[in-house]
């Protein structure tokens, strides 16, 4: 199948030939023709798989058929909603490049920056808009914005959406919604909690899932190479000058960490820059603009700030820190690779995150190559026994915070949609 199979207008054929898109990749190919047919949308998918286009473009035909180019009092028709700030601008520069030629109207709002400018977007009208929570329900208390009109719901990366604490304001949002709409809800993983909430959300979903559970990308090529604490630094340049890498990602466990990766890489003559909770919006947009422009070779990152960063053909991306839950291990390495490009996920490993290894291969049933030809071989020196239980501590520390922190933010009983009645755009 190709996207000129499948019922989309001239105008966005145009924008997806211009960027060299003609084969959707499988959760396109499943999920846009039943948008198209106005079903609602259970979406499991991993990172990389292509799911911003498997929802923006069938919202921009629906869209496009029925309301037309923008007019400066357009309504908003759909509200797409996504954890982070990072994510919601990405899906904000996918829409405008699908909805190039369709004349479709769109805005991004969210936290960490003044609403003026925001505000002045919305007075101009948006036929899509996308949020992120707490910006979205302070503009709706401050009475900028009117959901009264939205037809297409879509809730993205609702498991980070949970994990991130947000599962109050989804609730209060869901209740702010039409009845009669269609919703669209994408989670990485569907524990019961996630799907809990998409129970209250959904109308008979049509579900949608293209990749096995836990799953690494088939497109990433992995490998680890083993060495020790006091040379894991040296190894990191080792591995990207040899490599010769001139664009690649790498992960912090924590941000005072990832600042530390690149003041020492800096002194390296190597340039970086990091991404984290603790920097200002304009910070880390500057951060990714100029990773993406390649004036900054090395971004250094920790999870949650990462979870929205999608780059074209991103290459290369290094675990500096292992991991202690393997699914985080999944969700990083699928940076690269993505939509069917090939990667490279390299990790680096001390004694100490050895086992974390092992709960990874576990869980995705693979082994990861390991590297050995390098000048920094973690050595056969056992850890003494003080080292062994602060690592022990460290270890059940981080695994207690963070499924008390799913536990937390999960649940709740779903709420019986069956008599909804199916959207109209009249």
């Amino acid at each position: 199948m190709k996207f000129i199979d499948m019922d989309l207008s001239d105008p966005i054929l145009k924008a997806l030939d211009q960027k060299g898109y003609h084969t959707p990749t499988p959760i396109q190919a499943q999920a846009i023709p039943k948008v198209l047919d106005r079903e609602d949308l259970l979406g499991v998918a991993q990172t990389g798989t292509g799911k911003t286009a498997a929802f923006s473009l069938p919202i921009i035909e629906l869209i496009y058929q029925i309301d037309g180019p923008a007019r400066r009092d357009s309504p908003i028709r759909s509200l797409i909603v996504t954890p982070t700030r990072e994510l919601a601008i990405q899906i904000g520069e996918n829409i405008d490049a699908y909805a190039k030629y369709a004349n479709i109207s769109h805005t991004v709002i969210f936290g960490g920056v003044k609403q003026h400018s925001q505000v002045q977007a919305l007075k101009r009208g948006a036929q899509i808009l996308v949020a992120t929570p707490g910006r979205l329900l302070d503009l709706i208390d401050q009475g900028y914005i009117s959901l009264d009109d939205v037809k297409l719901f879509v809730l993205d990366e609702a498991d980070r959406m949970l994990d991130m604490g947000f599962i109050h304001d989804i609730k209060k949002l869901i209740k702010m919604l039409p009845e009669q709409r269609q919703s669209l809800f994408f989670s990485a993983t569907m524990p019961d909690n996630i799907l809990s909430l998409s129970k209250t959300i959904l109308d008979n979903p049509i579900k949608v899932e293209v990749t096995p559970k836990s799953s690494t990308a088939e497109t990433v090529e992995q490998c680890v190479y083993f060495t020790n604490k006091p040379t894991k630094f040296k190894l990191l340049v080792h591995i990207i000058e040899e490599r010769g890498i001139d664009q690649v990602l790498v992960f912090s466990r924590t941000k005072h960490g990832a600042d530390k990766i690149v003041r020492s890489l800096k002194k390296a003559n190597l340039s970086a820059a990091a991404i984290h909770g603790n920097k200002s919006q304009n910070q880390r947009q500057a951060a990714l603009k100029n990773f993406k422009n390649g004036k900054v070779t090395i971004l250094v990152a920790t999870d949650i700030a990462a979870r929205g960063i999608d780059i074209d053909k991103l290459n290369y991306v290094i675990n500096y820190d292992v991991p202690n839950v393997p699914e985080t291990y999944v969700h990083r390495i699928g940076r690269s690779g993505r939509a069917g490009e090939s990667g490279i996920a390299i990790s680096i490993a001390e004694p100490e995150e050895n086992a974390y290894i092992r709960e990874v291969e576990k869980l995705t049933k693979q082994s990861i190559p390991v590297e050995n030809n390098h000048p920094y071989p973690q050595t056969d020196k056992p850890m003494t026994n003080a080292e062994k239980k602060e690592f022990e501590k460290e270890k059940q520390r981080r695994k207690q915070e963070y499924f008390a922190n799913r536990k937390k933010n999960g649940g709740g009983r779903g709420r019986n949609s069956s008599n909804k009645k199916r959207m109209s755009y009249s």
